[in-house]
């Protein structure tokens, strides 16, 4: 059962992200690179809002990041995953893309993920 400081963190993290969300959309041109992160994995979509449709879709439990790294759930985890989406979206031909960090605070994973899209020179 939850506790309700947990609930309230949640429910927290939902009104940021809906209050961001607002502002963000993604298009043909940017799509909108959409981050989720559990306890044990961290999730990244490239999401095209206008078409309603889903470009590119990796996770911590893609076979290349997985069989590398103990715990998928850290920061080591979450730079592979930012290079792999790199790669990835440079193979479909985006080059820039609308940063979504889920009412996440931007440190830890996230910014592993954001930094190393980044240098895979995605812009944001």
């Amino acid at each position: 059962m939850l506790s309700l400081a947990k609930i309230s963190k949640r429910l927290a993290r939902v009104k940021r992200h809906k209050r961001v969300r607002k502002d963000i959309s993604g298009s043909s041109e940017r799509p909108r690179l959409c981050i989720f992160r559990s306890l044990k994995h961290i999730y990244a979509q490239v999401i095209d809002d206008r078409k309603g449709i889903t470009l590119v879709s990796l996770s911590t439990l893609n076979p290349e990041i997985r069989g590398k790294e103990k715990y998928q759930g850290n920061i080591k985890a979450a730079e592979m995953l930012g290079s792999l989406l790199a790669k990835k979206l440079e193979e479909k031909g985006i080059k820039k893309v609308v940063f979504d960090r889920g009412g996440y605070l931007y440190h830890g994973r996230v910014k592993a993920v954001a930094e190393n899209t980044r240098k895979g020179k995605i812009v944001f």
